[in-house]
């Protein structure tokens, strides 16, 4: 009797074992056979330039790309966004008109064009701020006096 209930625990056992051996060998073969996913290369999309309006409003905005238009220095489309081209546009006009503009003309609203653009605020719309390259504020509030008095000059 001994002898039977040896065969049949290992029997059993090599049943279980041979089960689990065909899971396991079922699910590596199910796993190694999922697809991958692949990422293109490139990607066909552009996108959008950055848009710094420094807190004006659309119509402000338009009119401080209708100011730069009309004296000489191309914003792209008078749409009410400040992007890279209406930005560029500024760095221009800033560096021209003498208001200590130095960098490379790139549309990036960064310290020297923020601190350009405080330099012609204080001059013409009483900012009364640190030429300090920080669009906080001060340099805002006279920004926006500034997109008030071209936009009501076009008629926006």
């Amino acid at each position: 009797m001994r002898l039977s209930t040896w065969k049949r625990t290992f029997v059993s056992g090599v049943a279980v074992a041979g089960i689990t051996f065909s899971a396991l060998a079922c699910a590596s073969a199910t796993a190694a056979a999922a697809p991958t996913a692949t990422t293109p290369a490139v990607s066909t999309k552009i996108a959008p330039q950055a848009t710094q309006n420094l807190g004006l409003s659309i119509r402000q905005a338009k009119g401080v790309q209708r100011h730069l238009k009309e004296f000489g220095y191309n914003p792209g489309t008078v749409d009410g966004y400040l992007g890279t081209d209406s930005w560029k546009a500024m760095q221009r006009a800033l560096r021209d008109e003498g208001y200590g503009y130095t960098s490379a003309i790139d549309g990036i609203v960064g310290t020297n064009t923020i601190q350009a653009l405080q330099r012609a605020l204080k001059k013409n719309w009483d900012y009364a701020g640190p030429i300090d390259g920080i669009a906080g504020d001060g340099t805002r509030a006279a920004f926006a006096r500034m997109g008030n008095a071209y936009a009501n000059q076009y008629g926006y």
